[in-house]
């Protein structure tokens, strides 16, 4: 299983927790339990195959993670979804964004551009087309925001870039795209 699929699995666990007031330690034995998992299975792909115990711990990281800093990831999505309430925006929407979000500010072997970009990617893959350029700009914004708060290079990496005479390496970023309100809103 790829960590593409396990982030997937992580979103459609937090929606089933929004939805069904569920804990992540419920959500997870729920879902994997043997004949669901199997039944999850033959409905789609991304669960062929049984997360190993490193991305259970990943997807349990996760679930965990977003629980317990949902009101900081809410701040931030209500920030950026400028003239927008947070009870318009999508329940599956939100759990997107929050999964992308906390990878970023704390997952540290997640590039904040892989996650941003895998967020868009399940947003158009479940979303409806005109939430894309919505949740893209929101989180667009949001890594700006980090970069801006971050120096461009760390003193140590200025240091060994003089020395060597190489640039560091910059982080990836996502196409500027200002937040726009879905049509079908």
């Amino acid at each position: 299983m790829t960590r593409s699929n396990a982030r997937e699995i992580a979103v459609h666990l937090l929606y089933a927790m929004d939805y069904n007031g569920l804990t992540p330690d419920e959500a997870m034995a729920a879902s994997f339990e043997r004949e669901y998992y199997a039944h999850l299975a033959s409905e789609t792909d991304v669960y062929a195959e049984r997360p190993n115990l490193k991305q259970r711990e990943y997807i349990r990281n996760v679930l965990t993670g977003v629980t317990e800093r949902r009101e900081e990831l809410d701040g931030y999505i209500a920030e950026y979804a400028v003239g927008w309430n947070l009870s318009r925006i999508s329940r599956l929407a939100k759990c997107i964004m929050r999964v992308a979000m906390y990878e970023s500010l704390y997952i540290d072997d997640v590039p904040t551009g892989v996650a941003m970009n895998e967020a868009v990617q399940l947003a158009r893959k479940y979303e409806d087309e005109a939430a894309v350029p919505f949740i893209n700009g929101i989180l667009g914004s949001f890594s700006r925001r980090g970069a801006q708060a971050e120096p461009e290079q760390a003193p140590a990496e200025a240091d060994d870039a003089a020395e060597t005479g190489t640039p560091a390496e910059p982080e990836e970023t996502l196409a500027e795209e200002p937040a726009q309100e879905p049509d079908a809103q």
